[in-house]
């Protein structure tokens, strides 16, 4: 007999299925569909544990990590699951959620499930992760539920009274119940919808800086004055003297403007308005490298406004994230204003996507982007708490396009919104020779927060910085307890918002 413990694998898929109808015969229609398996498996790799006998499946174990403060010890599967989307998995979450755990019947005399927890506690170990939570079963208290109540039935399994086939082997394996969690499952009738909120402890794990356990993120916003520079090294010292100054301040997040290195455009003004654009997109590459360089100089996590990128003859305003760790990701401006096209010929990008960093996950968008409802609210359906709008405006009546439409996408996605451009003059460039700014953060409108939505905003058409605290932990209980929750009150029965590309619902 040759026993393995592995990762799983969508090829795993049909022997899954087989093994967990052998397992719970009394829930055998609620088994897992072969999308949620392959979405675990891409988001979370490490997380889906298997054991097979003579290459067969026997038993698997399914998580995710989570940002536990986003959600406490009072949440659902659904919440935590959200909705089976597996959206509130975040690769910079501190506790690893056993969503899933099974052994087929045929094998459980091998104590298959022992390797299983034993396995994620080794991983949980080597993520560095606070610990394991689960919400456990408890499927022979209808046995018992007619007199006691699910409490007294923890204490008693507890004591060794009575002998619950999931509970006792928990308890075996050192995880210590937290309470109970009413209507976690609505489908587990046995366990009359309640489960064990049940922990482990990694007594390895150190405390990382700049988590959701710190639920307080420090957000700098630059407005940027145009100004001609003599060379890109007089760009780079002012770019670095902003870094130095909300590193100073230590910011979590440094949002420049859209387009903010276009007085570098000067040299070639003689050209077309596209044929400077794409002279300049041939420095992007050294700008982005520098920025990165100066975000993990200073310890902050950087948005380097947008740039133009020069790719297969098409043009692209592309925003870079630069993580203070090193790495970076990037969007692309995906709505091209009529100005953009006529007068440059760009091209929009075509990936929706939320950003992991070590403050949860944030959105970003730029200018034009935010004023369409729609792409914001498929990244809040995706995990995002703060949403970065870098903008480059020419006129008041612009500017306030993309104000109303960042305070509104702050209230109809439970979220912050942060936006920033760039203020005064820049003749001798091209279509670059006005701008009017105001930076801002905007909020959710509750009484947990400002009156007005407004967090913080700069003095209109002025270089300054603008810095700003904002507590996620205010965008939970808004989503549970706010005056309205919009998130939650949504008429999905009537419709729903979801990616063309593959018309999958984000729910």
């Amino acid at each position: 007999m040759q026993i393995d413990t592995r990762t799983l694998n969508i090829d795993d898929y049909d022997e899954l299925v087989s093994a967990m109808r052998r397992a719970y015969p009394k829930m055998s229609e609620y088994v897992w569909s072969k999308k949620s398996i392959l979405k675990l498996t891409k988001i979370f790799e490490a997380g889906q544990i298997c054991i097979t006998v003579d290459g067969k499946i026997a038993a698997v174990a399914l998580s995710i990590v989570v940002n536990y403060e986003e959600f406490d010890d009072e949440h659902t599967y659904s919440d935590i699951t959200g909705n089976y989307t597996f959206n509130t998995h975040s690769s910079t979450g501190n506790v690893l959620y056993g969503i899933e755990i099974f052994v087929d019947p045929v094998f459980r005399e091998l104590r298959l499930g022992r390797r299983l927890y034993d396995a994620r506690k080794e991983l949980c170990e080597q993520l560095n992760l606070k610990s394991i939570i689960l919400g456990g079963r408890i499927p022979d208290y209808h046995k018992y539920s007619h007199e006691i109540s699910p409490r007294e039935y923890i204490r008693r399994v507890r004591d060794k009274e009575i002998y619950d086939p999931v509970l006792s082997f928990q308890l075996s394996n050192n995880f210590l119940p937290i309470r109970v969690l009413k209507k976690y499952l609505p489908e587990d009738e046995a366990s009359r919808e309640n489960a064990v909120l049940l922990q482990w402890n990694n007594i390895y794990y150190s405390k990382k800086p700049n988590t959701m356990q710190d639920s307080t993120i420090r957000l700098g916003l630059v407005q940027w004055q145009m100004r001609h520079f003599k060379d890109i090294n007089a760009f780079y010292e002012q770019v670095e003297f902003f870094v130095n100054v909300m590193g100073d301040y230590k910011s979590d997040f440094v949002l420049f403007p859209e387009l903010f290195n276009t007085p570098l455009l000067a040299p070639f003004n003689n050209l077309s308005e596209r044929d400077s654009m794409i002279e300049l997109a041939k420095i992007t590459d050294q700008i982005k490298a520098k920025i990165s360089e100066l975000a993990i100089s200073y310890n902050v996590n950087i948005i380097s406004g947008s740039m133009p990128v020069f790719e297969n003859n098409d043009l692209y305003n592309v925003s870079y994230l630069l993580h203070r760790d090193g790495r970076i990701d990037e969007y692309r401006k995906i709505h091209i204003t009529p100005n953009e096209r006529k007068y440059y010929g760009m091209k929009g990008g075509n990936e929706i996507k939320v950003f992991d960093t070590d403050c949860g996950k944030i959105g970003l968008v730029i200018c034009y982007d935010v004023e369409f409802p729609e792409l914001p609210r498929l990244l809040a359906d995706q995990g995002m708490k703060i949403l970065f709008v870098p903008y480059l405006t020419d006129t008041q009546n612009a500017y306030m396009r993309v104000r109303h439409c960042a305070a509104a996408r702050a209230i109809e996605n439970e979220c912050y919104v942060a936006i920033a451009g760039c203020v005064g003059n820049l003749p001798g460039v091209n279509n670059m020779d006005i701008q009017f700014g105001q930076a801002a953060v905007f909020t959710p409108s509750d009484f947990a927060f400002p009156s007005n939505a407004v967090k913080g905003e700069a003095t209109p058409n002025t270089e300054m910085t603008l810095i700003v605290d904002v507590d996620l932990n205010l965008l939970k209980d808004l989503h549970y307890h706010g005056s309205v929750q919009i998130l939650n009150d949504r008429r999905k029965d009537l419709y729903e918002t979801y990616l063309i590309k593959d018309k999958t619902p984000i729910i």
